[in-house]
């Protein structure tokens, strides 16, 4: 397929393309085609802003599609970070296995060393797996390890600083790192600034109670409120919300 990328995104094809062809280079191709570091977190929740029942229960708020977003999602960056609650709650495998492609680096944000012992993602031996530490609790390395390993990195009472999360697995030859749950953690990474984009995936359900997507500090006013530039797309029954929290993003428009 003859595709040219501009910047910013835009891009042209020298042929006719099918309309979901078309729509997934709208989607990707901002991100996919901007050069350097990048981190994008996505969320799945209802209507109401719900990830999860008030017992925990997530499977599955989102359609079939949704989710292959979010393995085409991990399909396209290197690292893919989670904290510890989604570890223990889920038991995530963190792999690509709805679309074709590689595994990222899997890494869990875990300071006080709580995970579960008998969590997949550090037997299954599918893909590399970090589990960040107190500094405390581990020796700090510089390098990623061929198999699942505790490295610790410096943290606060508050948990890790997100651009020291990003920071290191640059250094460790992650630049494009997927942040996907959860919900205090991608929390956490918007609050800090460290998000270039966020993906919210909607679907047409009313929870009501239960676990909240993102939770930020109390604003007095809507002066204060995030307006990121945001575009729609169908996925399945869903609704992507892409939503641009990076200062120079640009929006990708077939030409």
């Amino acid at each position: 397929m003859d595709v040219h990328i501009a910047r910013g995104g835009s891009w042209r094809c020298a042929r006719a393309l099918r309309a979901d062809t078309a729509e997934l280079l709208d989607l990707f191709l901002p991100w996919v085609a901007t050069p350097g570091r990048l981190a994008i977190a996505q969320l799945g929740q209802s209507l109401d802003g719900r990830i999860a029942t008030a017992s925990g229960a997530s499977h599955y708020i989102n359609c079939l599609e949704a989710r292959t977003h979010l393995h085409r999602l991990r399909a396209l960056v290197d690292a893919v970070v989670v904290g510890v609650g989604t570890v223990n709650a889920d038991d995530p495998q963190l792999t690509v296995r709805h679309v074709a492609g590689r595994n990222p680096v899997r890494v869990v944000l875990d300071p006080r060393a709580r995970a579960r012992a008998d969590a997949r993602l550090f037997h299954d031996g599918t893909a590399p797996t970090v589990h960040l530490v107190g500094v405390d609790l581990a020796p700090a390395r510089a390098v990623l390890p061929e198999r699942p390993a505790r490295i610790g990195l410096a943290c606060t009472d508050a948990g890790f600083d997100p651009a020291a999360v990003l920071e290191w697995l640059a250094r460790a030859g992650c630049r494009r790192v997927l942040v996907e749950g959860g919900g205090l953690t991608v929390s956490r990474f918007v609050h800090a600034g460290a998000i270039d984009r966020l993906h919210l995936l909607v679907a047409p359900l009313l929870i009501g109670s239960g676990r909240p997507g993102l939770a930020l500090p109390p604003i007095d006013t809507l002066d204060e409120a995030l307006r990121p530039a945001c575009r729609l797309f169908r996925c399945g029954e869903d609704t992507v919300f892409d939503l641009d929290l990076g200062r120079d993003a640009g929006l990708a428009q077939q030409d």
